[in-house]
């Protein structure tokens, strides 16, 4: 798999009712990708410049950090 397709994330982020641009981009994830598990999309977004960002920005540095995110 190639890494993230911003182009479509933006398409995608033009249509949903959300207001946090990390949680945006995982259900973009689980939707484009098909990708369901909290250490893939952890995997995903760490090994991207933007992605990283995002997760740093909200101090989340493992995979179970993001689940916490997603799931409280």
């Amino acid at each position: 798999m190639s890494g993230f397709d911003w182009n479509e994330y933006k398409e995608y982020r033009k249509y949903s009712t959300k207001e946090d641009k990390l949680q945006i981009a995982i259900d973009f994830i689980k939707s484009y990708y098909n990708m369901q598990s909290p250490s893939s999309i952890f995997d995903l977004l760490v090994n991207d410049d933007i992605g990283k960002m995002m997760l740093d920005k909200r101090s989340i540095t493992t995979a179970e950090d993001l689940e916490n995110f997603m799931f409280l």
